[in-house]
């Protein structure tokens, strides 16, 4: 797996939304992603920085692989 890069989260929130995803709703300090079609949310926290494990673990539930997700990073 490629390594993830610290991003700060809302340049994760930007890359998901590129790759079709929405802001639905904020709680607390945390920010919920959906997309129509999709059963599972994603769950971005607003700290300084998404770490690492995080950010994997959401591109995995979004259904994308480390190499999509940072091709639209850099987009």
């Amino acid at each position: 797996m490629s390594p993830v890069p610290l991003l700060r989260p809302q340049e994760v929130i930007r890359t998901f939304e590129r790759l079709g995803w929405q802001v639905a709703r904020r709680r607390s300090s945390h920010i919920i992603m959906t997309k129509k079609g999709h059963i599972a949310t994603l769950s971005i926290p607003e700290h300084d920085v998404v770490a690492r494990g995080t950010l994997r673990s959401l591109i995995v539930k979004a259904g994308l692989t480390a190499e999509q997700f940072l091709e639209a990073v850099e987009r």
